[in-house]
């Protein structure tokens, strides 16, 4: 859908200054259909990188290439294209309804399905109430909910989210992250930038790490996971006077396990794969 080819970009603070990378030869592809977590601490690159990719400004050096899927001119491909940026810009003295039937419009949205979607996803966010009300009374939560039912709105073959999630309640956080599951099974790539790891892991198989500009890893989740952690087990057991859990590798499993049962006060409760969490992994290969 998307293929990022070595990305570079220089900023200068002021005329004095040294001019440093925000990205650094970063390369790699969005596929079609999946959901992507872009992952980074905050100033790694991921917004530098977004605002790149939608034209806002321009890479030092490298190149994007969009899938003919999307169009053959940049018209056509931003078109198919629904962004919502980390900080959008709500009109505060228009109503809900009133911001999505201008944003639909631009879009060349008819009336009939403006209308159709919003009460379809104004009744999915939760916020089906207060369409009639001027923005300057919506809470963060209501407005970022706002935000990306206009992003949908012209259901675009490929929705970027940039930091969606960011400032909102555990309950905010599941409802959106919900509802871009729905996007995606409704046909939409969807591509989002986060810090927040869990978040990324919960709903995407594939994720992009960026940390300082440069790429630390693209791929699938399961990959990084296998990658950086040896297979091991939990086994919990009973010894007669107490629970016992004992960690071990994969390779020693069997033989801890025919050994508990040569005695025969011990019993075996459970035994279960050791998981750990991608936010681990993160900070693991950042060292």
């Amino acid at each position: 859908m998307i293929n990022f080819i070595e990305i570079s970009k220089k900023f200068k603070t002021d005329f004095w200054s040294k001019s440093f990378y925000a990205l650094n030869g970063v390369a790699f592809k969005v596929s079609e259909g999946e959901i992507t977590g872009f992952l980074g601490a905050n100033g790694a690159g991921k917004t530098t990188l977004i605002k790149i990719l939608m034209g806002f400004i321009f890479a030092t050096s490298g190149s994007i290439e969009f899938d003919e899927k999307l169009g053959k001119n940049r018209r056509e491909i931003f078109s198919k294209i629904g962004l919502l940026p980390e900080r959008p810009y709500f009109y505060p003295y228009l109503t809900g309804r009133e911001f999505v039937y201008y944003l639909g419009s631009l879009n060349d949205v008819k009336k009939s399905d403006l209308e159709e979607r919003l009460i379809y996803w104004s009744k999915r966010m939760g916020i089906v109430d207060a369409l009639d009300r001027k923005l300057k009374t919506y809470s963060k939560g209501m407005l970022q909910r706002l935000g990306l039912i206009t992003t949908i709105i012209h259901e675009p073959k490929l929705v970027i989210l940039d930091e969606p999630l960011s400032g909102l309640d555990p309950i905010g956080r599941k409802e959106l992250k919900d509802a871009i599951v729905e996007i995606n099974k409704k046909g939409s790539t969807v591509f989002f930038s986060s810090h927040i790891v869990p978040d990324v892991e919960e709903i995407c198989k594939n994720v992009v790490f960026l940390e300082k500009g440069k790429l630390l890893y693209n791929g699938p989740i399961d990959d990084i996971i296998e990658k950086n952690v040896k297979p091991s087990y939990i086994i919990k057991y009973f010894n007669g006077t107490e629970v016992v859990r004992v960690e071990v590798q994969n390779k020693d499993k069997e033989k801890l396990i025919q050994d508990l049962l040569v005695d025969s006060n011990n019993k075996i409760l459970t035994v279960e794969k050791f998981k750990v969490s991608l936010e681990e992994i993160f900070y693991k290969i950042r060292t």
